[in-house]
């Protein structure tokens, strides 16, 4: 039986912690290199086969690595690697389950920030002011989740442990044990109408671009509030702007944005009914990604088929 040498390049801002990882499992026929940017000389990587890595800078260098068979994306949204032009002959497999625990406490955090008065009574508190403020229970609320993944359905799976309703959204309209009914897009407005909180999980596509515009934003209620936990490209910013100022929905939690960082002259950062965060709703905690990548790894020895394999045509 042949022996052959594989070489990954791990090429993340936190590649040593990545590179650390993957050495204490001493991997068989792996050799590592890493770096924590884009080198300025490639020729060091053109033999390597495997790429562990941040999709955004993974892109960058796919042209110049001819032996590349698989690259283990670090982040949940690949759309980066999947863009028209880039190469499509090779296997990119994305990372699932790790990243829906985190996603479902940032939005519940925010959702009880909203129903709680939290700010409100921290300012009560600021000011030595005791206010009795009223507030809402989650039970019998409804929850809509835009994308019913595996990050969609374990935010349904808490929004059942608060006893809210749950509706669910996908390109299909798969009807799921996690929610009461699955829409798809023919039904987007119904969907959307009878919803207090909508979250947005989709991954970023030709087919999810804009799909949350000023129209679908008229079928809201306007006690409703928009979390996108999903991409930026998802929600037409702009049409969003222009509902929150009218006051056509409640508010919005936002930790994705069309063009991130968000540029300090965009509206969104003054506005009272909106919270913003830096795209950090779920990280990528190299102890997750690396257990996932020593998994497909034993796979990629042994021919098998790869853990979370990306369709890069869909996107998805």
């Amino acid at each position: 039986m042949s022996f052959v040498m594989n070489k990954v390049f791990i090429l993340t801002p936190e590649s040593e912690k990545f590179a650390q990882r993957v050495q204490a499992h001493q991997l068989p026929q792996l050799e590592i290199l890493a770096s924590d940017a884009v080198p300025e000389n490639l020729a060091g990587i053109k033999g390597c086969n495997i790429v562990l890595g941040q999709p955004a800078l993974v892109a960058q260098i796919l042209p110049q690595m001819p032996q590349i068979k698989w690259v283990q994306s670090t982040f949940a949204g690949i759309d980066a690697l999947c863009q028209p032009g880039l190469r499509k002959d090779y296997h990119l497999t994305g990372v699932k389950e790790v990243f829906s625990s985190y996603m479902s406490e940032y939005v519940f955090l925010y959702i009880l920030v909203f129903e709680r008065n939290f700010l409100e009574s921290l300012e009560n508190q600021r000011k030595a002011t005791w206010l009795d403020l009223p507030y809402r229970g989650l039970q019998g609320l409804t929850l809509g989740v835009c994308g019913f993944g595996s990050i969609g359905k374990r935010i349904a799976q808490t929004a059942a442990h608060f006893r809210m309703r749950v509706f669910g959204y996908n390109s299909n309209g798969t009807p799921s044990p996690y929610a009461e009914q699955v829409y798809r897009e023919s039904t987007l407005e119904a969907f959307l109408a009878p919803l207090d909180y909508l979250v947005i999980t989709l991954p970023s596509t030709p087919h999810t671009r804009h799909l949350i515009n000023y129209a679908r934003l008229q079928q809201m209620r306007s006690s409703a509030v928009l979390i996108n936990v999903g991409r930026g490209e998802v929600v037409a910013e702009q049409d969003l702007i222009h509902a929150l100022k009218e006051k056509m929905i409640r508010g919005a939690i936002l930790d994705v944005f069309e063009e991130e960082p968000l540029p300090a002259k965009s509206p969104l950062w003054k506005m009272p009914n909106v919270f913003i965060t830096p795209h950090n709703a779920a990280f990528s905690f190299p102890e997750d990604i690396t257990k996932i990548f020593v998994d497909n790894y034993l796979r990629f020895l042994k021919q098998e088929t790869l853990q979370y394999v990306i369709d890069l045509k869909r996107g998805y």
